[in-house]
């Protein structure tokens, strides 16, 4: 991985984010796209400048003003040494097709978990996550709104499923499996044992791709897949979940698979999502 992108808004968390992405470029020698990209106020409440015209305008444009202030101070403050780090805006109603323009070019993305209730954020749209992922074809690593965030991948979690998503996923994930102490493997009870694609054959590859790591298969049984492995992630102590991402387009909306959905909404530990 020689070039990543991290997403940044006005929040304090993503000082958080930003310092996770730029310890990964420090490590394995990359250049770090720092993307500042929150919808301006003017397009995410239109009916406040509509109702107080002149003055309602000034006042979203000086909140854009201190969205952005905030932002770039976090930037100047983690850009002292370490990996090479450029400074990027996108302040337009077409965040998400620039921000996917720009993923098109980075081994990984580094973004976080929407959180609404955080009005420190600025409006960042709630899709953005799935969005990115699906339309890049880039693999991202998730970072959670809460909980400590250590750099993840002494514990891994595989979801497994015999699909080019997770495939995906597992491949994009091989430098922080080569280097993981114990890597779980959570898979449904009705794909665990099949010969070609189950975990068995998942293991094979593993091993084949210079994985040493002990490796401890986990059936996932009943209807709940999300917070199954959620909870498995808890029950191992793990500190990444690798999975694919799951969706499809319908009449221009990106539609979410449940499992995917699911994690997306309540996780608690970061991520890395393929599609």
């Amino acid at each position: 991985m020689k070039s990543m992108l991290v997403h940044l808004d006005a929040s304090p968390r993503s000082a958080r984010r930003l310092a996770l992405a730029h310890r990964l470029a420090r490590e394995h020698g990359a250049e770090l796209t720092v993307v500042f990209a929150v919808l301006p106020a003017m397009v995410a409440a239109p009916f406040a400048a509509a109702e107080g015209a002149y003055a309602a305008a000034s006042l979203l444009e000086e909140t854009d003003r201190q969205l952005r202030a905030r932002a770039r101070e976090m930037f100047e403050r983690e850009a002292v040494g370490g990996a090479p780090m450029h400074w990027v805006e996108i302040r337009h109603d077409t965040l998400e097709v620039a921000m996917a323009e720009h993923a098109l070019f980075a081994d990984l993305l580094v973004l976080g978990q929407h959180d609404a209730d955080d009005r420190e954020t600025g409006p960042v749209p709630r899709g953005l996550v799935a969005s990115l992922v699906h339309d890049s074809g880039k693999p991202a690593l998730v970072v959670p709104t809460t909980g400590e965030l250590a750099a993840p991948g002494r514990q891994v979690l595989i979801a497994w499923k015999p699909t080019r998503e997770a495939a995906r996923a597992v491949a994009a994930a091989r430098p922080w499996l080569l280097a993981a102490e114990s890597v779980h493997v959570g898979c449904t009870l009705a794909r665990r044992d099949d010969e070609r694609t189950g975990t068995s054959a998942l293991e094979r590859w593993l091993r084949r791709s210079g994985v040493t790591a002990p490796i401890h298969i986990h059936g996932l049984a009943g209807t709940g897949i999300g917070e199954a492995l959620l909870s498995l992630a808890t029950d191992t102590d793990a500190d990444l979940l690798v999975m694919g991402c799951y969706g499809h387009s319908r009449a221009r909306e990106l539609v979410l698979g449940g499992v995917t959905r699911t994690v997306l909404r309540t996780m608690t530990l970061p991520v890395l999502m393929a599609h």
